[in-house]
């Protein structure tokens, strides 16, 4: 999927016929382990996906197991926890935000607007070390749309 410039889900990569098994697996794990090198995001980390912010193959990856964790999860704690710039960057909430919205309560959505429009302000408040300006920009105009669309929501279902 990708919108706006963020990429959440990666291709599939076909193993490599010259390659056995073994060597393909060891050669995945080798650029797993380097492909957010730099990057806050830790691999131990469950919400590494949210600081994960370059578009390799394992960013994407981590991007996509915390959005599906969102989509799976009924309770949606997710919704009212505090973002930082690279979580804003990632897209990741405010995707899941965007796919949800439907099925958020007003309380909800309501949290979910005054996030996404806080986006632009807490990227340019210059706390996104190590985000491009493109980053930042993306970032900025994904957190406006979503704001829209979850302002329609609101004004639809929660008078």
């Amino acid at each position: 999927m990708k919108r706006n410039g963020f990429v959440l889900l990666s291709p599939k990569i076909a193993p490599s016929r010259d390659l056995p098994n073994a060597a393909t697996v060891l050669l995945l794990a080798a650029l797993a382990l380097g492909g957010c090198a730099g990057n806050e995001a830790a691999l131990g980390d469950p919400a590494r996906g949210l600081k994960c912010v370059d578009d390799s193959n394992v960013c994407i990856s981590q991007r996509k197991m915390v959005y599906d964790s969102y989509m799976a999860d009924t309770s949606r704690a997710w919704v009212k926890q505090q973002p930082g710039p690279h979580e804003y960057a990632s897209g990741v909430r405010l995707m899941a935000l965007s796919k949800k919205r439907k099925e958020l309560t007003c309380d909800e959505l309501a949290h979910g607007k005054a996030e996404a429009d806080r986006g632009p302000a807490a990227l340019s408040g210059g706390g996104y070390v190590g985000l491009t300006s493109g980053q930042v920009a993306r970032a900025a105009m994904l957190s406006r749309e979503v704001s829209r669309e979850l302002a329609q929501e609101i004004a639809r279902r929660c008078r």
